[in-house]
């Protein structure tokens, strides 16, 4: 071997190695599952319906049915035509449904499936195979080009560019949520509620996602965003989406906007007190009315309670890891907590997770790492040097935490080896008083369990 050759770099390794994403098709998945009476077909292969529904339900603990249409070889080669034909025939005909969704997957974009023509000519007929079909929304999304939280996004365009009519303003406004908890929706529509002002949530799966025990099985789970309300999207005198990282251009406020001059109103999304305190700023403006005194109280009980625990979170080191959005939402509540982030990682590749956390945590950015398309094996390289004393992501850090002897505190999604993830808060004043509060025990408790002596009052 020569001088040379023995002092090369290794060449970079460019495989992903367990994704710090999920799949685009699963974001369109659950967006489509907040919309009532829906179904949704994956048009591609039936594996990819299979892990979907798997990280679904053991997320929310709720039946979640994902029809597909079942490429076979054949179709690989000629075309998914005749399978999605009869898989909408199946879905309708079983189900009944008031809408379908129809997201492609990477095998059906990269042999370039024509959804589009395919459903013109299906409209062209009035009852394809004697099935009268209901009303079919389709978004295109293959996993090379995006994450689950960009299928969502890109679902709830795709929901009001082909459903959404024009007609005279009506009084209610539009609130696009992103990838919240059922808990978090519920919390929303309670803080719409206490001021008084009509909103279409889009999407709502707070029921559908997290509901009550049946007597009998339900094909199609009760509740999600009416049918008509999102065709009233272009008739709101406002939208109200939480801006972040994702592509303001490609949302469905920004497409109101464009095409029905729908104003919208961008605050960020609402973890912690500034973003809340944003949140809340944007409702007295829309509703004409202050903050009720609850509300007001909430916040009060939350800044006495952060004072109170303080002692135990200032200067600690974390390792922030998931959804681009929720990531930087996380980011301003710790450094409100007075917790140090010193990592912050995502698979997505929107190149704008860096500015994001700039505007969040302008004092401490530029101590702060900030990675994107990363993988939870370079994860680990990163971390590792960083002494964190604990991780915030979902259910995928687990191995990583257990391996860096540093505790996990879960959020987002998935989580898959806890109960109850669809009824952890994260926003509002509220969401921010219970995630400080899990913060602060789950470092109280690895104190506790790594102590010789043992501590019983902290």
């Amino acid at each position: 071997m020569t001088a040379a050759a023995a002092t090369a770099a290794p060449a970079p390794f460019v495989a992903t190695r367990n994704a710090c994403k999920l799949c685009t098709p699963l974001g369109a998945c659950l967006a489509l599952a907040g919309i009532e009476g829906a179904r949704t077909i994956l048009h591609g292969s039936q594996g990819c319906a299979t892990y979907i529904r798997r990280y679904m339900i053991s997320h929310f603990k709720e039946p979640v049915d994902i029809a597909s249409s079942n490429f076979s070889e054949s179709a690989t080669i000629f075309g998914g035509r005749d399978n999605l034909r009869a898989g909408l025939a199946n879905v309708t005909r079983q189900y009944q449904p008031g809408v379908i969704g129809i997201a492609t997957t990477c095998l059906a974009e990269t042999i370039g499936e024509d959804v589009r023509m395919y459903l013109h000519e299906l409209r062209s007929e009035q009852a394809p195979d004697g099935v009268p079909l209901p009303p079919i929304v389709h978004v295109a999304t293959p996993s090379y080009c995006g994450t689950h939280a960009e299928g969502f996004a890109a679902t709830l365009r795709a929901l009001v560019e082909q459903l959404a009519e024009s007609g005279p303003r009506g009084e209610h406004v539009n609130v696009f949520a992103g990838m919240f908890s059922p808990a978090d929706l519920r919390y929303l529509k309670e803080i719409l509620a206490d001021f008084q002002l009509p909103a279409t949530l889009l999407p709502d799966y707070s029921d559908t996602l997290d509901g009550p025990t049946w007597d009998e099985y339900q094909l199609i789970p009760r509740g999600g965003t009416p049918l008509e309300a999102v065709r009233r999207t272009a008739q709101a005198r406002a939208s109200i989406e939480f801006s972040g990282v994702r592509n303001i251009e490609a949302s469905a406020s920004h497409w109101l906007c464009e095409h029905h001059g729908i104003p919208p109103f961008r605050p960020p999304l609402p973890i912690g007190v500034s973003a809340t305190d944003s949140l809340f700023g944007t409702l007295e403006v829309l509703s004409g009315r202050d903050t009720p005194e609850r509300h007001t109280a909430e916040r009060g009980r939350l800044i006495d309670s952060l004072v109170d625990g303080h002692k135990y979170l200032f200067d600690r080191r974390a390792v922030v890891f998931g959804e681009e959005d929720l990531v930087t939402g996380i980011v301003g509540l710790l450094c409100e907590l007075g917790v140090r982030p010193v990592l912050c990682a995502t698979g997505g590749e929107s190149g704008r997770l860096r500015a994001a956390i700039e505007s969040v945590a302008p004092q401490q950015a530029a101590a702060i790492q900030v990675h994107q398309a990363t993988d939870f094996a370079e994860l680990e390289e990163l971390a590792g040097d960083l002494r964190p004393d604990l991780l915030i992501g979902n259910s995928k850090g687990y191995w990583l935490a257990r391996r860096l002897k540093v505790p996990l505190v879960r959020i987002g999604f998935p989580i898959h080896d806890r109960v109850g993830g669809a009824r952890l808060l994260h926003v509002g004043y509220r969401g921010a008083q219970q995630l400080a509060d899990r913060i602060i025990n789950t470092l109280l408790e690895a104190v506790q369990e790594a102590s010789d002596e043992g501590y019983a009052y902290l």
